[in-house]
């Protein structure tokens, strides 16, 4: 009998609303803390170099318009906290039910796929990382950095920024022996992509190979996409950042999903 192949294409169904469901009832324990740790570190960034730095700074100049630092800096790091809360749920506490705590071997036993399950960890991140944007976006508004209508556009474009970095960091996930190995993970991609994708400062003050290299970076676009939209403006590429994120996690989810079955094969 043939073994079936890693890369064949993904059985996915609305089985994994189980998989969500259960997430949500366990984290709905933990929802205030959960938050609270969530939203501190990147409020921290906002106060210290928004009001700090921005202080310095004053304006900054993006395409062709001055806007305040702090502006620039919410409208970035935004989605840098939709990538490090995606991430973080994708890893240390996917890796627990997956390797340590063998949920998702239990809720194997029942008619369910492995790939309905690793979507419904890849949709629970997202929503995650939802929760935790909107929370700072809600403090954001409150501050009156930017009470741009846009914002609503926002929204479902960082939903779609946290599918994407779930997706990713799935496939650390799938590779990863023990939580150690996240280190590298974080530190080797999620932290020069934060640096080089336009968040704390212009990408035009990089240099020349640096900053046509950063135009493709996952983050990049997501940024490109929010930081428009918090000026009150609509995106100037709309379709080619829209087009990476698609393509980026289609990509990511299905690797992801192929080295899932080959540890679960093995």
């Amino acid at each position: 009998m043939n073994t079936p192949s890693i890369w064949r294409a993904p059985d996915l169904s609305g089985r994994w609303w189980p998989v969500f469901l259960r997430n949500l009832l366990v984290w709905r324990k933990l929802a205030v803390p959960s938050l609270l740790g969530n939203i501190a570190e990147p409020l921290m960034w906002l106060v210290a170099f928004g009001y700090g730095m921005g202080a310095l700074v004053g304006q900054v100049d993006v395409d062709g318009q001055r806007v305040p630092y702090i502006l620039f800096l919410a409208s970035g790091s935004i989605c840098m906290s939709a990538m490090n809360a995606a991430s973080f749920e994708a890893l240390y506490s996917a890796f627990s039910r997956m390797h340590v705590q063998k949920t998702w071997d239990g809720i194997m036993n029942a008619p369910m796929s492995l790939d309905s399950v690793l979507l419904g960890e890849m949709l629970w991140a997202a929503f995650k990382a939802l929760f935790t944007v909107t929370a700072i976006l809600g403090v954001m508004l409150a501050l009156n950095i930017s009470h741009s209508p846009k914002l609503l556009v926002a929204w479902p474009v960082l939903l779609f920024a946290g599918i994407m970095f779930s997706s990713i960091a799935l496939i650390f996930n799938a590779l990863a022996k023990g939580y150690d190995f996240f280190t590298y993970y974080f530190t080797l991609v999620l932290t020069p992509m934060m640096f080089l994708s336009g968040v704390f400062f212009p990408r035009d003050q990089l240099p020349t190979p640096v900053r046509i290299a950063s135009d493709w970076l996952p983050l990049t676009s997501a940024v490109e996409l929010v930081r428009p939209l918090f000026m009150d403006q609509w995106p100037a590429h709309p379709l080619r950042h829209g087009l990476v994120l698609a393509l980026t996690t289609t990509a990511a989810f299905w690797v992801a999903l192929a080295l899932t079955r080959r540890r679960f094969r093995a």
